[in-house]
């Protein structure tokens, strides 16, 4: 039996190639924390995590503090007891998501290169490649335009159009896109920024343009399921929810009240083992899931891949954050299909921006 012998913690900042903006903010760089796992037969396993205070509720900071305290309880630990870990790690009082996610990943990650199998096989199933979309920021018409050409050009058949601003603004971009890309399946993701009669203005300016959606992703704040709930008893496009559930237990209350049709796993709000815990509460209510990601790495991105390839099951899939960076940990070829492959997660970094 391997031990656990080092756990080492850092900050990662990856400039962007440009700018990218949601209702709640702008970010010209991902600030990312990387964790490394390392047994005490040397081999290690790699993992990350890219705090965004409003979405996780703290800043690389206290993400990096509470991996720094984690990794102690994790000392001399045997590393392929994860459910164990999960729970002891939670239980801590410097615990939050961003550590024990990055913490989770690199030791799943350690044991998988430890028996020399893919994640996705870990985790059910083979590495089989991941269809991504692409993401457009709340840019100008024009600049949605370009963009989208841009995506298409690249390959990509399903773009996601960031709104949740003013109405006439976000028609106009979502009308651009479509303009640019006839062909391609379209989502949009206002991040909690519209009230139930914006939501309902936004559709009927869709309606009137000809112009559907595959799904429309968190419309309303996290916390209003009833609103959620009447949406979709009053629109014909399926509601996915985001921001409304980080747990297993969120995501029992938004099927409890009805008030998704989908729900967003991201391994940045739940961890590793919380997301399969969410995929498996959604199975049993009857709701189906699609996956997405922060500006974040190609280990977290292919991380995520490999979840999707192992569980299965998966509607819609947003692992676009690493084709948005200027400079990647690896040299991968750009474009909407991502092959996770192994030992782990398959990412080794080749470069180093540490902050």
């Amino acid at each position: 039996m391997t031990q656990i012998h080092s756990v080492a913690v850092e900050r990662v900042s990856y400039p962007l190639a440009e700018p990218f903006s949601i209702a709640t903010g702008t970010q010209e760089t991902a600030e990312v924390m990387r964790v490394v796992v390392t047994d005490d037969s040397g081999v290690e396993g790699i993992g990350e995590a890219a705090p965004v205070p409003h979405v996780v509720g703290h800043d690389i900071d206290a993400a990096v503090v509470a991996a720094e305290a984690l990794a102690e309880v994790l000392d001399r630990e045997d590393p392929t007891e994860i459910r164990s870990h999960h729970r002891t790690m939670w239980a801590h009082p410097a615990a939050n998501v961003s550590a024990i996610h990055a913490l989770e990943t690199a030791l799943v990650d350690l044991v998988c290169r430890d028996w020399a199998i893919p994640m996705a096989a870990y985790l059910g199933g083979p590495p089989q490649p991941v269809r991504t979309d692409m993401t457009i920021p709340i840019v100008e018409p024009a600049a949605a335009q370009m963009r989208a050409q841009a995506a298409t050009d690249a390959g990509f058949d399903q773009l996601k159009i960031k709104t949740g601003g003013a109405v006439e603004a976000d028609l106009a971009r979502v009308q651009a896109v479509a303009a640019a890309a006839p062909a391609a399946t379209l989502t949009v993701d206002a991040n909690q920024g519209w009230t139930q009669d914006a939501t309902r203005a936004f559709m009927q300016g869709l309606h009137a343009e000809g112009i559907e959606l595959r799904l429309l992703e968190q419309p309303l704040p996290a916390d209003d399921l009833p609103g959620l709930r009447r949406l979709r008893d009053q629109l014909s496009v399926p509601i996915a929810v985001d921001e409304s559930v980080f747990s297993p237990a969120d995501a029992h209350a938004v099927i409890g009240a009805g008030a998704a049709d989908i729900i967003n796993i991201k391994l940045a709000k739940a961890g590793l083992v919380g997301a399969v815990d969410i995929a498996a509460v959604a199975a049993a209510g009857g709701v189906d899931v699609m996956i997405g990601c922060m500006l974040e790495s190609a280990i977290g991105i292919h991380t995520s891949a490999h979840l999707v390839a192992g569980l299965g099951g998966f509607v819609h899939v947003d692992l676009d954050g690493n084709q948005l960076l200027e400079t990647d940990v690896v040299d991968i070829l750009g474009g909407p299909t991502i092959r996770p492959a192994g030992p782990g997660h398959g990412i080794v970094p080749q470069t180093s921006n540490s902050g």
